[in-house]
């Protein structure tokens, strides 16, 4: 059962009014503000009135636009796995044409080397079918995955092959993830498996943060969603690690705006447009983009 519906405006006499009633469509039914979902909250009041700042042109313009990617943002997108806390849903968002990417078909995650047997049970009845782990030898050996029953675990090394530094200088990474060898064949193959899976595609790396975030940020602008609304998806990751952005280990344990910026602008340098990227670069065709459109978007 819904909410309940606003009740009919009144004339200056106190009778109905014949204006009609603007019906509302609900994201979802209302939920509980868990600890989670306040965070969240802030962090989109927060961006709000940093876009509003940020977009400049008049103040209701501005406003608009940040009120939209707040609330867009503002959801609890959290599978609350208790061994991954940066694991969230993709779905939810709205393109710039007014359709919507389906949940319950692309989840980012942080390492799967923590899972509960709750939390693997969890993923098992999202229908996780593909596991795609994007981390280095390394990384996996140190913190093998727990995939999920009936899933397939595919590896697909970003960083393999780039200077070792990447892994802690984040500037670096950020351009390796277009420019390093063998980052677009990662990259491409996850989409690939998005647009060819019969069920629910995870992909992670350590963190969740960095290399997923990458992914997530090229899946959802393929799909539609603007940039704004792909800057704030990319920094929610602060908010699901809990991460104080005034401490000293911030710039490690979070994410940094102009990280995201700098694969971008690698790509544009690197290929001439983001467009180009996708398809020289990542290797995708018009017919891949159009059916990864079919799948993800209502």
């Amino acid at each position: 059962m819904g909410p309940p519906r606003p009740a009919r405006p009144r004339d200056r006499r106190g009778r109905p009014s014949t204006t009609p009633v603007p019906s509302i469509r609900y994201w979802s039914a209302p939920v509980a503000l868990t600890s989670t979902r306040v965070r969240v909250l802030r962090a989109a009041a927060a961006l709000a009135a940093g876009t509003a700042l940020f977009v400049g042109g008049t103040t209701g313009t501005a406003l608009a636009a940040a009120t939209d990617v707040a609330t867009q943002t503002s959801f609890d997108r959290s599978l609350h796995l208790e061994g991954a806390k940066n694991a969230r849903d993709v779905g939810g968002y709205t393109t710039v044409d007014g359709k919507t990417v389906k949940p319950g078909l692309v989840f980012r995650t942080d390492a799967l080397s923590n899972l509960t047997p709750a939390d693997l049970t969890k993923l098992q009845s999202l229908n996780v079918k593909v596991d795609d782990d994007l981390r280095t030898v390394y990384e996996r050996t140190v913190q093998p995955d727990r995939v999920p029953a009936g899933a397939k675990a595919n590896w697909y090394d970003v960083l393999g092959r780039s200077p070792i530094t990447t892994l802690v200088d984040l500037n670096s990474a950020y351009v390796a993830f277009v420019d390093g060898p063998g980052a677009n064949e990662a990259f491409g193959s996850v989409l690939r498996d998005i647009r060819d899976t019969d069920g629910a595609v995870l992909y992670h790396c350590s963190a969740g943060k960095d290399r997923t975030g990458w992914t997530t940020a090229v899946l959802l602008t393929i799909l539609g969603v603007d940039r704004a609304t792909v800057n704030a998806d990319f920094m929610l990751s602060n908010t699901y690690r809990n991460v104080d952005t005034n401490s000293s280990s911030a710039g490690f344990d979070g994410v940094r705006q102009e990280w995201l910026d700098t694969s971008f602008a690698t790509a544009e340098k690197r290929y001439g447009s983001f467009d180009n990227y996708v398809h020289q670069g990542l290797g995708l065709t018009d017919v891949d983009i159009a059916a990864l459109k079919a799948k993800l978007l209502d």
